[in-house]
């Protein structure tokens, strides 16, 4: 049975887990015939943001380039697939099978918001009751967009359910331009119409709009808007029921749920090998764990995503953050090593993988449920949006409209002073570092606020964005970079990433990214 697996083709009524639609379809629910309550509007952006967990969204296909293509993560040398090394190396093809994977599983997102926003209007009931769950769906349609529109560029922009195959198999990109409008557009409806709070962080609420406005004007470098947006959510913070955690080390752990910090998180919960084996599984415990590692009881992790030894090295050890965000020591049949023997086959390594440290948020305390799955079936939380950032982006943008401001200086302080606190990872031994900042030039601080969102929110796929917004490319990826030199990188080329040669094969309307 011949099908078509165009990127149109992925529309709302994904939400039942199909990629594909046979040419003759049969059996559809029309539109008209599934909504008729409010709670059939729940349901299409249900199937929205479960999408968000599938391995080629969040967990694996696109969280795993959004981390090689950084400066903070590296690739185990030892039998990687092309695709990995492409990003990896900055030397990204075409045919790329990850980017092939994940732009499709991009707009079943959109797709199932699209069939919300649009069932909804069938539906007889008041603004009220309606529009505060249709705000759910452009919410996601807008997180959808925002992560196509910084790696691709232009892109097709669809904010309909498709009904017409044949006009949807002759689409064109969007100007990146109207796709940025349309996703303020989206976050301001969402703005409007969410509540402060909602009964789980998996969940927006005004705040994660709020913020996600806040991240696109300061992508877009319209920074009196990042930081109107920031402030606003500063100042509601108890209204929002936000505030920094305590403890640095709560952010990554199985009870997450309890801290005031995440603005917005998808929602892992706790998948078994009965269940879906895409659907809901957390790729990143074992992307990033010891391969033959005890120590959490999950059966070792697969060692593919690690750090350089200079992201490492040149993180102050004074820094309670590190000890959060790294593993430097295992534990091989029952004996706890340094990460200088985690090859060493004799005391229970592993000879294929790499004695470097690794990375810890998505192992350590992660809710060991199902050890069999290498930590895949944890019920961890993946950190979209945290109050953190959001204190970030308000210094940042300030500093660009107001520099010297004693305001931006303060934002950072409070996440320093956390740092500074020590948690349970480290019996709670406070430390003197990292200082707090003051009197720093225009140029300074800038420098200052990008690194200090490096270290705060290392491996949680937001170091690629930073670095292709404030075109750092150059720096990055010489050879005084973490990594070391990246020959490969253009800077003409590869602050985008290419258009899937196979999408374009099959609509010749969808242009490619130049140098590509």
């Amino acid at each position: 049975m011949k099908t078509y697996k165009y990127l149109f083709l992925l529309i709302g009524l994904s939400i039942i887990g199909c990629s594909d639609l046979e040419e003759e379809p049969v059996g559809l629910l029309a539109p008209e015939s599934f909504f008729t309550s409010v709670d059939d509007i729940q349901t299409a952006v249900n199937g929205s943001y479960g999408h968000m967990m599938h391995r080629y969204f969040v967990s694996r296909e696109m969280s795993m380039p959004l981390m090689l293509r950084s400066d903070m993560v590296d690739l185990n040398p030892n039998g990687q697939g092309a695709e990995r090394v492409q990003f990896n190396d900055v030397n990204l093809l075409a045919d790329n099978a990850s980017i092939e994977q994940y732009w499709p599983k991009i707009y079943q997102i959109i797709g199932a918001a699209n069939e919300a926003i649009a069932g909804a209007k069938l539906v007889d009931a008041d603004d009220a009751i309606k529009n505060p769950i249709v705000a759910q769906a452009h919410f996601a349609r807008a997180f959808a967009y925002f992560h196509l529109v910084r790696q691709f560029g232009d892109v097709p922009y669809l904010d309909e359910p498709v009904t017409d195959l044949q006009a949807a198999s002759t689409v064109t990109r969007t100007p990146a331009e109207e796709v940025y409008a349309n996703i303020i557009a989206d976050l301001e409806f969402a703005e409007e119409w969410l509540p402060n709070t909602q009964k789980a962080r998996s969940i927006p609420a005004k705040s994660a709009a709020q913020s996600y406005l806040a991240l696109v004007y300061l992508t877009r470098g319209e920074f009196q808007q990042a930081y109107n947006y920031a402030k606003e959510v500063i100042d509601n913070e108890g209204t929002y029921n936000l505030g920094l955690d305590p403890d640095f080390q709560n952010l990554y752990n199985e009870n997450e749920d309890a801290s005031l910090e995440p603005i917005f998180v998808i929602d892992f919960i706790g998948m078994t090998a009965s269940d879906d084996s895409d659907q809901g599984m957390n790729y990143q415990g074992p992307y990033t764990g010891i391969r033959n590692d005890d120590q959490y009881g999950l059966g070792g992790g697969w060692s593919v995503e690690i750090p350089s030894m200079a992201v490492y090295d040149t993180w102050d050890d004074r820094d309670y953050r590190k000890e959060v965000s790294f593993d430097d020591t295992a534990v091989f049949d029952g004996v706890e090593v340094s990460y200088e023997h985690f090859t060493d086959v004799s005391v229970g390594g592993y000879a294929n993988g790499v004695d470097r440290p690794h990375i810890a948020k998505y192992n350590r305390r992660n809710g060991n449920l199902y050890a069999g799955g290498n930590g895949r079936g944890s019920e961890q939380n993946y950190m979209m949006m945290r109050y953190a950032e959001v204190l970030l982006i308000a210094a940042e943008a300030l500093n660009e409209v107001s520099p010297g401001s004693a305001e931006a200086h303060g934002y950072v302080n409070r996440i320093r002073e956390r740092a500074r606190n020590g948690g349970v990872a480290n019996n709670f031994t406070s430390s003197t570092f990292p200082e707090d900042v003051s009197g720093l030039s225009q140029d300074d601080f800038r420098t200052m606020v990008l690194e200090e969102r490096r270290i705060e929110l290392a491996f949680e796929f937001k170091r690629w964005y930073d670095i292709a917004r404030r075109k750092l490319g150059s720096e990055v990826f010489s050879a005084s970079g973490l990594e070391g030199e990246k020959p490969t990188f253009d800077a003409n080329r590869d602050y985008l990433f290419p258009i899937p040669v196979n999408e374009i094969v099959r609509n010749p309307n969808l242009t490619q990214n130049p140098g590509y």
